[in-house]
């Protein structure tokens, strides 16, 4: 680890003044937590906003940021007007990473920065990632990746700094809670934000509220697997307050939550 971490400072250091694209998760806390550290004020973070994050991870990552002293600015990106989004490919997040690394290269470019980093980390299989594609493209950098450093150990640095999100589940947008092939709709994903939202306040940690298309469109519940007796418990519950949320049916899938089911 030790070495890893020095390597990572060299390349951080080498590529300053640096922009962080910043989402508030794991690897992009960790990555801008790390630059801060070596660059101070010759780092600064960019967070993407759009109707596909939700306003409580906003909130959450700028307060996040601040907890370390690092700047971070919000910029609006307009994957929504991209059809090649919206018909929600199997690359849908491709068209994604592509919008915001062209507005992250026209502020380097504008302000005089060195380079453009993101946070994927050394397990990412790169081949299996369409924002993978976008990066290489836009020639960003990966400093967690290039020195070497793994989910755990991002995690383990991440604790070692007090960073709140050093345990924190993967929380991606709220587009890939839509099939492919379903088309993203403000509607839909205003949807699934009310229900993940009321979901989180019956105290369940990690879930996903799927969105199902149909005459009413319809929510497919997952939690994870030792949460499973609790949603029995308040299943009712549940199922009326995602009605409520505006949903015309609602599944409880009984498998529960696996990653990219």
């Amino acid at each position: 680890m030790t070495k890893k971490i020095t390597l990572l400072e060299n390349i951080l250091r080498a590529h300053a003044p640096l922009l962080v694209a910043y989402s508030g998760g794991v690897d992009s806390a960790c990555l801008l937590a790390a630059a801060h550290r070596v660059l101070g004020e010759k780092v600064v973070g960019v967070i993407a906003d759009s109707p596909s994050l939700p306003r409580r991870a906003l909130q959450e990552a700028l307060e996040v940021a601040a907890g370390f002293g690092a700047t971070v600015e919000v910029v609006a990106t307009q994957e929504f007007e991209d059809d090649r989004y919206l018909v929600n490919p199997p690359n849908r997040c491709y068209f994604c990473k592509a919008e915001l690394f062209t507005r992250m290269d026209q502020i380097a470019r504008d302000r005089g920065f060195s380079a453009i980093a993101y946070g994927e980390n050394a397990d990412d299989p790169a081949h299996l990632r369409p924002g993978s594609q976008a990066a290489a493209e836009f020639a960003v950098l990966a400093p967690l990746k290039q020195a070497g450093l793994t989910k755990s150990e991002v995690r383990e640095l991440s604790r070692a700094w007090g960073l709140p999100t050093a345990d924190a589940p993967a929380q991606p947008c709220l587009s890939s809670r839509i099939p492919h092939g379903t088309p993203v709709t403000r509607e839909a994903i205003a949807l699934v934000e009310r229900g993940e939202e009321f979901v989180r306040s019956l105290g369940f940690r990690i879930f996903r509220v799927r969105y199902l298309d149909g005459v009413a469109a319809g929510a497919r519940v997952q939690v994870a697997p030792d949460e499973m007796a609790a949603l029995s418990e308040r299943r009712g519950i549940l199922e009326e307050g995602l009605r409520r949320a505006g949903f015309g049916f609602v599944e409880i899938d009984p498998l529960g939550y696996r990653s990219g089911v």
